[in-house]
Formats: structure tokens, C-alpha cells, sequence
């Protein structure tokens, strides 16, 4: 299905430099943010306490938000659990407040609130938990990249397996830099936005890539900077359509979805139009910068002698 229809290649590379001078900034801003200000990880990667807490009718959030904010903690969740009756609340570690204080204070305030709130159970949420879901996301986040690696040298060629994944590192570490610079919470929901913007980033890169081969396959004639050119442009129809009702989606997500997907939302978002982005002028940029050329994706059987298929076979000079 075709709705833009461009009978013309539009000259993306024309100003692919530019453009990666403005990613390159914005990518060590990110960094810079990182470093400086860090991320503000919520309860599951910090410890905490975790209350359940249920409701003989539908649990009204914003009342119960409002209700454990008089109580000054500095980081609190409150989402609903399982159904609208049951409230799940995560309160982050407090200096000279042990875990069945600060579920005794919040509880004494739900019932000042409403007096039919009931806890359901309450747990510590150690540091070492935390710790370990840190560890445990960063080795998902590195397989993740050296699977897409793996698997992109082996289907097209390793300048652009080189090429796709400093793409998709790149969007990467601005989601994190946005995230970092605004002190947005960085739970695990983000986490799981993160790889899954890895995965929407890299199959962008992998259709074009396979527009770009396919060009080079038809148009003999044409240099590189015209075959990317052109292979971008084919594929412009399909980027409209399928980000364009993607977006959409995610941002019912992230007006209409509340609290609990806001930030969920947000990074994917932010890397759903970074990875746009970056699989035009950072993933065709740097494998065009790399040098690919014709030979790297048109693979010539060595020629043998005697070979009866050979067009050749039998001429003399």
C-alpha cells in the first residue's frame, strides 16, 4: 500500500553531515546528563517498601495520592494492582524510618482519608534486589545489542551491522539523557520501553537497509550516495503509515493511560521519533561514511574451470 507517491529521490545525504554534527551534539549532551545528574531510579532498583492495599469498591488514586503526599515522603507510587479495587503503593527507603513505620504511617493516613481501605501485605524491598535488577537490565540491554549485531553482519554486511547499532545506542542514550536531564523516574516499565525502542529502531534500519540492496541489485548505474538516496525515498510511504499509527497509539498511552503508563509512554515517544530519525541519517550516514559500495552486497561466486554453466566456458583469446 502506496499513499505518497515520490517520483523523485529526495537528497537525504546532501546533508547528512550536517545532521550528524547536530546527533553527535545531542548524544554528548545526553552523556553529559547522564554523568552529571544520573537517572533517578525508582523503588525497584533503589529498596523499598511495597503495600498492598484493597477497597470494597473502586480505589480512587488521586485521592490516595493525595492522602500519602501529606506524609512528605520523597518518592511514592501509587497505581492500582490486579483491578481497580487493589492499590499497590512503593515507597522508597527513608533515613531513621523503618519499613513497618512507614507502612503504619501510610495506612493511619489512608484511613483518615477513607476509612475502608484495608492492607492487604507489606514487604522490604531490599537495596540487593534493586541492585541485582540493574545489573540483570543492563545485561539484557547488552545482549540485545550484540544479537542485533550478530544478526545484521550476517544478513547484509558488517559495515552496516556497524552502522545500525550506533544508531540504535544512539537513541538509546538520548532517551536516557532526556530522562537524566529532566529527572524523570526510571522504573522498569522504562527499562522494557528502552529495549523495546531497540527493537523498533533496528527493524526501521533493517527495511532500508533491504531498500538499499535492493537498489544497488536494480540500478547498476547509480553511485552510492544516489542508491541510499533512492532506497530512503521507496521507503518514505511505509515510514509515514506505520510510524504515523504508532504514534498515535502511544500517545492515547501517554495522555489518556494515567500515572502507571506516563513515563512508559514518554520513552517511547521519544524513541520512536529519535529512531525515525536515526535510521535516515545516522544508520545510512555512517555505513555511506563506512564506505558501502555495490560489491559489499552483490557477493560474486568465484568462477571455476570447466564450469559448464560458465557463459565463458571454452572461449580462447
Amino acid at each position: 500500500m502506496e499513499f505518497f507517491k515520490i517520483h523523485r529521490d529526495i537528497p537525504f545525504m546532501r546533508h547528512a553531515l550536517v545532521f550528524n554534527v547536530i546527533s553527535a551534539t545531542v548524544f554528548l549532551l545526553a552523556v553529559f546528563f547522564l554523568v552529571t545528574r544520573g537517572l533517578t531510579l525508582s523503588v525497584e532498583f533503589t529498596g523499598g517498601t511495597v503495600m498492598q492495599v484493597s477497597y470494597p469498591q473502586a480505589a480512587d488514586l488521586t485521592r490516595i495520592r493525595a492522602a500519602v503526599a501529606k506524609l512528605d515522603y520523597s518518592d511514592v507510587q501509587v497505581q492500582n494492582f490486579g483491578n481497580s479495587r487493589d492499590v499497590i503503593i512503593r515507597l522508597s527507603v527513608e533515613k531513621n524510618v523503618t519499613s513497618a513505620q512507614q507502612s503504619d504511617r501510610v495506612m493511619a493516613a489512608l484511613k483518615a482519608d477513607d476509612a475502608s481501605a484495608r492492607l492487604d501485605s507489606t514487604e522490604f524491598v531490599g537495596p540487593q534486589v534493586g541492585s541485582e535488577l540493574v545489573t540483570n537490565g543492563l545485561k539484557a540491554l547488552a545482549m540485545v545489542v550484540v544479537g542485533i549485531m550478530v544478526y545484521l553482519a550476517i544478513r547484509f554486511e558488517w559495515k552496516f551491522a556497524v552502522a545500525a547499532i550506533v544508531a540504535n545506542l544512539h537513541d538509546v542514550v538520548i532517551i536516557l539523557g532526556f530522562f537524566a536531564f529532566f529527572r524523570w523516574e526510571f522504573s522498569l516499565s522504562v527499562l522494557a520501553a528502552v529495549l523495546a525502542v531497540l527493537g523498533y529502531s533496528v527493524n526501521e534500519s533493517v527495511v532500508i537497509f533491504d531498500r538499499v540492496r535492493e537498489a544497488f541489485r536494480r540500478y547498476r548505474k547509480m553511485t552510492t550516495f544516489e542508491v541510499i538516496n533512492h532506497g530512503i525515498t521507496a521507503n518514505i510511504s511505509r515510514t509515514i503509515i506505520t510510524h504515523g499509527s504508532t504514534q498515535m497509539v502511544v500517545l492515547s498511552m501517554l495522555l489518556f493511560g494515567g500515572q502507571t503508563l506516563h513515563y512508559f509512554a514518554l520513552a517511547l515517544t521519544i524513541g520512536i521519533l529519535f529512531g525515525i530519525y536515526s535510521s535516515v541519517f545516522v544508520a545510512a550516514a555512517i555505513a555511506m561514511w563506512l564506505g558501502i559500495k555495490r560489491e559489499d552486497m552483490i557477493k560474486t561466486p568465484p568462477r571455476k574451470d570447466g564450469d559448464r554453466n560458465d557463459p565463458n566456458a571454452g572461449a580462447q583469446v
